[in-house]
């Protein structure tokens, strides 16, 4: 039913889906909202670092662990419109396995765990990425391996509980360049033959790097710059013969780091038939800015100054830095914002700045929303999705 769902959204309508990373609980409730309003289905695209199972403690995300999570979606989205979706599941996604520096099968086996998890609790889309190895460089065979292990585990629980799943591959970080030709064709036919030798629905998704990456709060990656770059084919030329590939294998194509590109570079997405694409830092940017706004409108400048000081010194925004950063240390609590709002000292800081806004009228959390909807509405509008209604 998912599968056709989608199948008949995409081979309909010239539009790209969205993916949104729940990045609060503001985030989740924006994304139901606008799907609601538009009659669209997004992705909820939870990462086992914001969202995983209560057996590694869930997530920084709202501490929500996936059944808790998986509920809250279901119980809101009235429309049935959000598509409840793991986002980078596979060995060492989640921090748990790294910093106990688990061996290839135990990583293996808790990443089954915590699917099998997503799959009771309702899960829809399955992303399998086993691209990540504590211990060292793996080839394209190995990660292919992985992934079948994983799918079929994924697919024989899902059979087994009578639900549907569908899913998403993707074989290896976002570099900001573009995939081979050659690399995504051997990668789906390999596939293609494992699940058609064990009789299982071939995947979806595949992720293709097409010259996105995010860094900071900028796209960095080559699609949409105005000028070439040495020895790489651009990506408006470089992505129609990809989906040509996809065509041939009958997969669609999906996006991931597409943050922050230009309503311009968006509106191709549909334009040139990419499938789908995600977007998550931006939202949480989108509302952390919201809330320093929110603080100075209010006049509490002593909060401000508190909220740069968790955030900055949670060091959550060192991943995302580029090595010649120019960025303040006010750049980098805006960016690592998202990561504190489920902290004690941020709970704390809230509640003090929802008093002054109730002494106003104010509802903090309905404009932290509002925030975060005109940022996912300005993707509905350039992947075409504002038509589907």
């Amino acid at each position: 039913m998912i599968n056709e769902k989608i199948k008949r959204v995409l081979n309909n309508n010239r539009c790209t889906l969205l993916g949104v990373g729940p990045m609060s609980k503001n985030c989740v409730d924006a994304a139901i909202e606008v799907s609601n309003y538009y009659e669209c289905p997004i992705f909820l695209i939870a990462s086992r670092r914001q969202i995983d199972s209560a057996e590694y403690g869930g997530g920084y995300v709202e501490n929500w662990k996936t059944n808790d999570f998986a509920n809250y979606v279901i119980k809101k989205d009235k429309k049935g419109m959000i598509i409840l979706s793991r986002d980078h599941g596979g060995p060492w996604q989640n921090e748990n396995e790294k910093e106990n520096n688990l061996s290839l099968k135990l990583a293996m086996d808790s990443s089954k765990r915590s699917f099998e998890c997503d799959i009771m609790s309702g899960f829809q889309k399955i992303h399998i990425d086993p691209s990540v190895d504590i211990h060292g460089k793996i080839s394209v065979e190995n990660v292919l391996d992985r992934i079948c292990e994983l799918y079929e585990f994924c697919w024989e629980k899902s059979k087994n509980l009578g639900t549907e799943i569908i899913f998403e591959i993707g074989t290896e970080e976002q570099s900001g360049s573009t995939n081979s030709q050659e690399e995504l064709d051997y990668t789906l036919e390999k596939l293609n033959a494992f699940c058609s030798n064990n009789k299982i629905t071939p995947p979806t998704f595949v992720v293709i790097q097409g010259g996105t990456k995010v860094m900071e709060t900028r796209n960095v990656g080559t699609f949409g710059l105005p000028i070439r770059v040495k020895n790489e084919i651009p990506p408006e030329i470089q992505l129609p013969k990809m989906l040509e590939i996809c065509d041939q294998h009958h997969i669609f194509m999906k996006a991931h780091n597409t943050d922050y590109l230009s309503n311009e570079a968006l509106s191709w997405y549909p334009k040139l038939g990419i499938h789908a694409a995600n977007i998550a830092p931006e939202f949480g940017v989108a509302e952390t800015i919201g809330i320093l706004d929110l603080l100075k409108s209010i006049e509490r400048t002593d909060l401000i100054d508190t909220f740069l000081e968790i955030s900055l010194n949670s060091k959550k925004w060192d991943k995302w830095m580029l090595n010649d950063t120019v960025a303040t240390d006010e750049d980098k609590a805006i960016i690592a914002g998202h990561y504190i709002f489920s902290t004690e000292d941020f709970k704390t800081l809230k509640k003090d700045a929802m008093k002054t806004c109730n002494s106003k009228n104010i509802n903090m959390d309905n404009f932290l929303k509002k925030c975060v909807k005109e940022s996912i509405i300005r993707y509905i509008k350039c992947f075409r999705l504002d038509t589907l209604k």
